[in-house]
């Protein structure tokens, strides 16, 4: 019951959140500017899986949170300022975890093609290929040509991701906001919960 939740959890996620900042996304982005990107990127996220099982519901949690606000521009990655307060800090991303790991796997894709794959497609793969690799096959597809935001703002956080504190009509109206149904809410809240 629980792997069907996620793999339900997966498909409502992935089809809501192709939204992206900038650009459209499309399949083999890199195939001439960092052919390796993703193969890359899957041995890394693998490898750190196998040492932390915990880390595909983070990835997943932290690509739906980041998808949440801006698009999925991975503008939760971005680290707080003296004169601002990103995503990163926002309450209800504090529960946040795996950044370092996410940190890891871009230096990795970075070694290989600098300046080339964004954090944001780093992120949106590696939630995939870790969620794929706890599964031991793979469960959805992922377009690349993200471009990375360059903004990031705790109010932008809290304005749009839904609070654990809010009632039952305030999270179908946040949910409602993306697109998503009750159905939708019940399975992400429920999955991305059971880290």
């Amino acid at each position: 019951m629980r792997k069907q939740a996620l793999i339900l959890v997966c498909i409502v996620v992935f089809g809501v959140v192709g939204s992206c900042h900038g650009g459209s996304l499309k399949k083999g982005y890199y195939d001439n500017t960092c052919p390796d990107a993703e193969a890359i990127i899957k041995n890394a996220t693998e490898k750190r899986v196998a040492n932390d099982p915990t880390l595909p519901a983070r990835f997943l949690r932290m690509h739906f949170h980041d998808c949440f606000v801006r698009g999925c521009d991975g503008s939760v990655l971005l680290n707080s300022t003296t004169n601002n307060t990103a995503e990163k800090d926002a309450i209800p991303n504090l529960t946040l975890a795996g950044f370092d790991v996410i940190d890891d796997i871009k230096a990795e894709v970075e070694k290989e093609c600098p300046n080339v794959v964004s954090c944001a497609d780093v992120l949106a793969v590696a939630a995939r290929d870790a969620v794929s690799f706890k599964f031991q096959k793979p469960l959805w597809n992922v377009l690349t040509g993200r471009r990375d935001g360059t903004v990031s703002q705790a109010s932008e956080a809290l304005a749009n991701l839904p609070s654990p504190f809010s009632n039952f009509s305030t999270l179908v109206q946040k949910f409602s906001n993306k697109g998503l149904n009750v159905q939708d809410l019940v399975v992400l809240s429920g999955t991305i919960s059971m880290h």
